[in-house]
């Protein structure tokens, strides 16, 4: 649903400078976006990550993840704020080691070269060995980390060292700060800790201390890990510090992609990939310098990391300050990508009468709860599940891709017929059994009627916007909007173009016909069965183009409309939509509008207008005649793109190379296709937590959002009119429909971007 935008006059005159600043930079952005294209995508194997996440129980201290380690078994051990606990391979049970009054907090958990575990508590050190339990003596607790150095091991407390040798615990001469955070050992079997004065390295029976701002980003050093060159990485508080030997390679802080100040863990992994654990999640820096984030419920029982361990198929097991994360990695192709979502799609999102829509959550969070909901835009969000699978039989020419497509078209013409009117459209519909809707009937005070005015000149009162079908079978939601018209029409183009046969597109046309005809009748405004037009349904030259309110829709609706009745001339033949057009173009000064559509002010941009457009343009380049109309499209087409550089709306890249066959941001499509999780789950997702990014007003001026577009594997679950940019992202009490990738998806086949599967 659109929203209304008021904007002082200073702001109008400071953000045209904006506008100009932005327009200079067209020529590179243009540049950038149509690169030429790398060669067709090889569909092969790529690592899928993907969450499960454990409680051990409803006991706060005993979710609190101090250190976790995996043994040759398997086994994943924890040492959290109330003891050690155990859970076994494919169970799913956490079990405590320590009990009766030996039980209490415990610190470390490390396996040993042989196998054993040790473990370090409160009163002291433990060992499992050979399925039994014993206790370590010599040692003076707590002891609060353990380290191999390969032919023994170091417990290490604020009582002080001791080194495991033989068969017993003997101490160490070293003086270092009694506030130990984390030891490691080095190749030549010196220790290193890192303590909050400082890091230590202890050689010989001598320390030394690295504590100035020349050799670490600050002094609190809280963990140490070597990565495959042997370089010592130290957490501090301010970021990792990179050293070797005596001398300091680099800092890596926030402006490098750490998340948080505070840095709590850092580990190597099997594949030489360093994980940092942090406040707000862990970020991981791979050998060639790419770093990715993992944080949010999506990737994490608790954003605080505390540990990371890592098992015998690489897999990650993360500790954090509530419960356990297991980042399992499997090998996966865009194909066994796309079966799997398109079988989730089947089985959940799609209602009678072939509806594609949301999950709705009794529960947030628990997908169990799910039932199917209704939505403001269904007709919109159909037609894209109606377009996705038109490109799905245009690349296969699969006869059940074709049977869906029909279904798809008659649900969106089913919202014209059950509204028993000449051509006015639902929003939705639902069986009349349902419980709940949202927005339901309601009545409104003329007091609230008065606030909602005053908020918005343009408001429209809709009390009944549930009404019940002729037959008694359905409810269908009214007040429909000019983003729903634009996603009907959509949804008809490529179902018209790539799908239907000449029975089909023959009620495709009397279908559109139906209801351009009754737009042109109500004078260009979509009038519900009230009689009177909807909210934001309004393209008549009055008030587009007369009154001041409307003035921040005057170049998307006239753009809207002009595509709306070359759409029928195409379709039907009929002159009299050609007529229309050209008056609108000749009178009312429709194109000149349209001219402006790149320059909007900035107080009127929303990200969802761009979509909308993305919908339309291919279907005025494909049927314009007229050569002058054409090229004054084409090259406002290819303005509009490079007004984003990013390429980050998929729907926007790929209908462009279907429109010109021109392929741009192929890098950005299929980073995102591989990027994007399994699970529909719309997590929250808070940016505002990171500090590696900063807030900003752009690119849309009204929203707060992030300055670096975050990647497909920690953006809310998308849809493609949501800014992606949005600081705050999704919805605990929903579960996504997956068309927002098989859509593309299967674009991308069609346009060659990605190469067919092989039998």
């Amino acid at each position: 649903m659109k929203r209304y935008k008021v904007l002082s006059l200073p702001f109008l005159i400071l953000n045209s400078v904006i506008v100009l600043n932005l327009s200079s930079c067209l020529d590179q952005s243009r540049k950038e976006a149509f690169q030429p294209p790398p060669g067709i995508y090889t569909d092969v194997p790529f690592i899928q990550e993907t969450h499960i996440g454990f409680r051990v129980s409803n006991n706060p201290a005993d979710n609190e993840v101090r250190s976790i380690s995996v043994d040759k078994e398997a086994n994943v051990w924890i040492a959290t704020a109330s003891g050690v606990f155990v859970k076994k391979p494919d169970s799913r049970e956490w079990h405590p080691i320590i009990s009766g009054k030996e039980r209490g907090p415990a610190y470390a958990v490390t396996v040993t070269e042989k196998g054993d575990v040790l473990l370090g508590t409160w009163d002291g050190i433990y060992r499992f060995s050979n399925h039994q339990l014993k206790k370590d003596e010599g040692v003076k607790p707590p002891i609060s980390k353990i380290c191999n150095d390969g032919t023994g091991n170091f417990a290490l407390g604020p009582y002080g060292i001791w080194r495991f040798t033989g068969n017993k615990w003997e101490p160490q001469q070293y003086r270092i700060a009694r506030s130990v955070r984390d030891a490691k050992t080095d190749l030549d079997g010196n220790l290193w800790v890192a303590t909050e004065a400082g890091l230590y390295q202890c050689k010989d029976g001598k320390t030394k201390l690295y504590q100035d701002v020349s050799d670490l980003i600050s002094c609190y050093a809280r963990t140490i890990s070597f990565d495959p060159n042997g370089n010592l990485w130290v957490g501090v508080l301010g970021g990792v510090s990179v050293r070797n030997g005596d001398r300091l390679i680099k800092n890596i802080t926030t402006k490098e992609g750490i998340p948080s100040a505070h840095v709590n863990c850092i580990r190597q992994s099997p594949d030489g990939v360093m994980w940092v654990g942090t406040n707000v999640g862990v970020v991981r820096y791979s050998r060639d310098g790419s770093h990715s984030l993992r944080f949010s419920k999506r990737w994490l029982t608790d954003d605080k990391v505390n540990d990371v361990a890592f098992d015998g198929e690489g897999n990650a097991w993360i500790g954090t300050a509530n419960g356990v994360s297991e980042i399992k990695r499997g090998k996966m192709t865009l194909e066994d990508k796309k079966n799997n979502l398109y079988a989730q799609l089947m089985r959940k999102n799609m209602r009678d009468p072939w509806t594609c829509g949301v999950l709705r959550l009794d529960i947030p969070g628990d997908t169990a709860s799910w039932h199917n909901s209704d939505d403001d835009n269904d007709g919109e969000y159909t037609s894209g599940y109606l377009a996705m699978e038109s490109f799905r039989y245009a690349v296969t020419k699969d006869k059940d891709a074709k049977i869906k497509a029909r279904k798809a078209f008659e649900f969106l013409k089913f919202l014209q017929t059950v509204t028993e009117t000449e051509g006015f459209f639902a929003r939705s519909v639902v069986p009349t059994n349902w419980t709940y809707v949202n927005d339901g009937n309601r009545s409104y005070s003329p007091q609230e009627v008065a606030e909602e005015l005053v908020r918005d000149p343009r408001y429209k009162p809709v009390e009944t916007r549930w009404r019940k079908s002729k037959d008694g079978k359905w409810l269908w939601k009214g007040d429909t909007s000019t983003d729903e018209m634009d996603g009907h029409m959509m949804g008809y183009f490529y179902y018209y173009e790539l799908v239907a046969d000449q029975q089909e597109k023959a009620l495709v046309r009397d279908h559109v016909k139906k209801i351009i005809d009754h737009l042109i009748e109500t004078k260009y405004n979509l009038v519900d069965i009230d009689g009177l037009p909807t909210h934001w349904a309004i393209w008549s030259p009055e008030q587009i183009n007369h009154d001041p309110e409307w003035a921040s829709e005057r170049s998307i609706n006239s753009f809207e409309l002009l595509t709306y009745l070359k759409f029928a001339e195409h379709l039907t033949g009929d002159e009299k939509y050609e007529k229309e057009y050209r008056r609108l173009i000749d009178k009312e000064g429709y194109l000149d509008n349209v001219s402006h559509l790149n320059q909007k002010n900035p107080a009127w941009q929303i990200y969802f207008d761009r979509t909308l457009e993305g919908y339309l343009f291919p279907i005025l380049l494909k049927y314009e005649t007229d050569s002058k109309l054409k090229a004054f499209y084409s090259k406002l087409y290819d303005e509009w793109l490079a007004n984003q550089p990013s390429g980050e709306n998929l729907i926007n890249n790929l209908t462009y190379t279907y429109a010109t066959g021109k392929k741009v941001n192929v890098s950005q499509t299929l980073d995102f296709l591989i990027d994007t999780p399994l699970d529909l789950m719309d997590w929250p997702i808070d940016h505002t937590l990171r500090e590696d990014v900063q807030i900003v007003r752009s690119p849309i001026l009204e929203e707060v959002q992030i300055s670096e577009l975050p990647p497909a594997s920690i953006r809310a679950t998308v849809r493609w009119d949501k800014n992606p940019w949005s600081a705050k992202q999704g919805d605990l009490r929903m579960v996504r429909e997956p068309v927002f990738w098989l859509w593309p998806y299967w674009m991308a086949r069609y346009n060659r971007i990605i190469e067919n599967p092989k039998p």
